[in-house]
């Protein structure tokens, strides 16, 4: 396979279009662009069907966090992973600082399940956070050759905190281990961007 590796992207658009640009990657092809969107929406209806199917009690906010979490974390597990995405998050300029600060700023997520979904459990909110930001800094700090091995080694130890530990949050059964995925796996993964 001749795959031809191609770091440079274009300046992301003005406005509306220049935030989806930042969130995605600038120049994201239309195929992206459609593994991102179509996923995400299609993980959101699930979510809140499967919530009113099951009669498992979520009031009105509660189904549109839980959609607007399951589109955010969904579509984020594809959107991280594209090549658009890893030019972007990726290029001159983005370090462990800035990449960190990023999985920091997932502590709003947690919090909302913590405390929409689990009657503000602290430990959850607690445990699954500096869970996520020990990872973090480990996936950061290894050498590139074992950084995707080490991502998903730490990404199984949160499905097993997460199921055995703290214990499933009830109907976002999903949450953490999606959570680790977009994350660690294809977020922080440093990992060449093909061209098309």
């Amino acid at each position: 396979m001749n795959a031809k590796i191609d770091w440079k992207y274009p300046e992301p658009r003005k406005g509306l279009a220049g935030a989806w640009d930042k969130f995605i990657g600038p120049g994201a092809t239309v195929t992206e662009q459609l593994l991102v969107i179509i996923p995400s929406a299609v993980f959101s209806l699930f979510i809140v069907a499967h919530a009113y199917i099951s009669q498992i009690g979520w009031s009105i906010s509660q189904c549109i966090i839980a959609a607007l979490l399951a589109f955010d974390i969904g579509g984020g597990v594809t959107a991280n992973a594209t090549s658009s995405a890893k030019r972007w998050y990726h290029r001159s300029g983005q370090g462990f600082k800035q990449h960190f600060g990023f999985i920091a700023l997932h502590v709003f997520h947690i919090f909302l399940v913590a405390w929409l979904f689990r009657d503000f459990d602290i430990t959850f909110l607690s445990v699954i956070y500096l869970y996520l930001l020990t990872s973090a800094g480990l996936v950061l700090l290894v050498p590139l050759y074992i950084q995707r091995s080490v991502a998903l080694l730490l990404t199984c130890g949160a499905i097993v905190l997460s199921q055995f530990i703290v214990l499933p949050t009830n109907g976002l059964q999903w949450f953490v281990p999606f959570l680790f995925i977009k994350l660690l796996v294809s977020l922080l993964v440093w990992e060449e961007p093909y061209a098309e």
